[in-house]
């Protein structure tokens, strides 16, 4: 313990010194903010991943996306494009562009000019044109996109003028806009790529960011920290914070004891078990968001014998789920019977066919011939917002499955190692989840559980039906929303068919502050932002 508070002093110092370039002694409005992160991003371009890790470091700090989510209301609003229509067939969308926002300026770009048509452009062609130069630039691709179809959706984007660009899509998709919402679909400088691609150093594009976001990259040291600077020209009102930084702290208790101390001022993804801690001191509180998003146990179907539809219904039988939501979540979660959470307008309660009956799972392995059985349970090593604790999940499954003679060995990596790993789909099975970008409830079924994700990362399952790609494709043809509630409905009865993927939670998204630190936005699709953060003098407390 004293190493510990030994360690946390040393970062007080790095972070005040060196970090926040903050003078020692009283203030008022401090320049600073220090946010406790889980882990390191994967990357400084959100197109190329599905991690939320990511998703938090890059998409509301450094970028901005056509249009945006009121975290209100949930109703689309404008940001980059200030207004849009679409053709009575849905074929066409057409964006009239905000004038005079300013990319940002580093040590290592200067714009010359603002934000325009070319910028749009660029940032959807990168993904969906396998000619465009920048588009082999990712090694992992465009997940989401790929997952959701977007090269077979869009046609072509054209260029009207500086402050207009229309998109032309092959079919209708109700689910287009707010997939233009969503934290990937950033929009980058198109300059900015074309002087990279001049200087043969084009990976700078997605690991040295420049973007229109309330925050630009100053620095960033794996497993150590990221800073970030006030960006000066942004469009919106300036961040009260000149600085922002993620001090990164995978282990939940050492981000706990950083926040009781002083050296963060927020802090990411507390367990469940560590909340009555947080009701000890005073000057702490905890932040709930009702959450988009579901923690599930997905089967490798490539593989033997997770191929067999009966070991997927069997397994799913021996594993009590009950006890997960109080053992892990604590009441934090409510239990998942399918994939989408009640808030979701295309829900509709089912009762869970999978109740925990060890009995059944044993009669179904016997069916399907497997006498013995061995599994690996992949976990991930950090907390997410649908799982603060995927390593107890998996001693748990790993305790209810040796009931019915199944041994489970337990997979886990550091975070980067375990992505990497985990992209290479040689698994049995993996606790993951999702989060939702968006509330159309398609965002719960194509970038998961569609044919087109199973080419991508975020297929956990590699599970393709092409009855489901039909269901789902036609839910998105249609705008009419009892239509689409049906469709969907017969995609949740198809999936619990099948059974792909175990969902097991529902949960409340978490993120712990100090109290006079005001307006951490939380959405319910995941993701928080700084851009409105406030820290209120002790004076002005009540």
């Amino acid at each position: 313990m004293k190493q510990l508070q030994k360690r946390i002093g040393l970062v007080t110092c790095i972070t005040v010194i060196n970090l926040l370039l903050v003078a020692c002694g009283p203030q008022k409005i401090p320049t600073g903010l220090v946010y406790c992160s889980e882990g390191n991003p994967e990357s400084f371009n959100p197109q190329t991943v599905t991690s939320g890790t990511t998703i938090d470091a890059t998409s509301q700090q450094l970028y901005d996306t056509l249009v945006d989510y009121d975290p209100l209301t949930s109703s689309i609003i404008p940001a980059l494009a200030i207004s849009w229509q679409s053709s009575a067939d849905g074929l066409t969308y057409r964006f009239k562009l905000r004038s005079g926002v300013q990319f940002h300026q580093t040590d290592y770009f200067t714009p010359t000019r603002h934000f325009n048509a070319d910028d749009v452009l660029f940032s959807f062609n990168r993904v969906i044109d396998p000619e465009n130069p920048y588009h082999s630039v990712s090694a992992n691709g465009y997940p989401f996109f790929q997952s959701i179809g977007l090269s077979q959706t869009i046609k072509q984007i054209e260029k009207v003028a500086d402050d207009e660009v229309v998109f032309h899509l092959n079919k209708s998709d109700a689910s287009f806009i707010s997939n233009l919402a969503t934290g990937f679909a950033v929009i980058l400088s198109q300059e900015y790529a074309a002087t990279l691609l001049e200087n043969h150093s084009p990976q700078k594009l997605d690991s040295a960011p420049i973007g229109t976001g309330p925050f630009k990259l100053t620095k960033y040291v794996k497993n150590e920290y990221i800073r970030y600077h006030r960006n000066e020209q942004f469009w919106r009102k300036l961040p009260e914070f000149e600085h922002l930084v993620f001090d990164i702290t995978p282990k939940s208790t050492a981000r706990i004891t950083k926040l009781i101390t002083g050296d963060c001022n927020v802090s990411a993804l507390p367990k469940a078990g560590e909340l009555p801690v947080i009701k000890q001191h005073e000057h702490l509180e905890l932040d709930t968001q009702v959450g988009f998003n579901v923690a599930f146990w997905a089967f490798n179907t490539k593989k033997a014998p997770f191929n067999d539809v009966r070991v997927r219904k069997a397994l799913a039988y021996a594993v009590d789920k009950q006890n997960i939501i109080r053992a892990v979540y604590q009441q934090t979660a409510i239990q998942a019977t399918g994939m989408l959470p009640p808030q979701s307008w295309a829900y509709q309660y089912n009762r869970s066919n999978y109740g925990y009956n060890p009995q059944k799972a044993k009669e179904l392995l016997k069916e399907a011939g497997i006498e013995k059985l061995n599994i690996d349970v992949w976990a991930m090593p950090v907390a997410r917002i649908y799982n603060p604790n995927a390593l107890k999940t998996a001693e748990l499954i790993q305790a209810d499955l040796a009931n019915i003679g199944v041994k489970v060995n337990i997979v886990t990596y550091d975070w980067s190692v375990f992505n990497q790993k985990l992209n290479r789909r040689d698994y049995d099975s993996v606790l993951i989840g999702w989060n939702a970008d968006n509330s159309d409830p398609d965002n719960f079924f194509s970038p998961i559980l569609s044919c087109d994700a199973q080419g991508s990362s975020s297929n956990r399952a590699q599970w393709c039906n092409p009855e489901m790609d039909e269901i789902l494709a036609k839910a998105k043809a249609t705008t009419i929303k009892t239509e689409r509630k049906k469709l969907y409905q017969q995609a949740e009865k198809l999936f619990n068919e099948q059974l792909p993927m175990l969902p097991f939670a529902h949960a409340t998204q978490l993120t712990i502050k100090q109290k006079n630190i005001k307006q951490t936005q939380l959405t319910p699709f995941g993701g928080i932002s700084f851009e409105n953060t406030m820290k209120i003098p002790p004076e002005e407390m009540h």
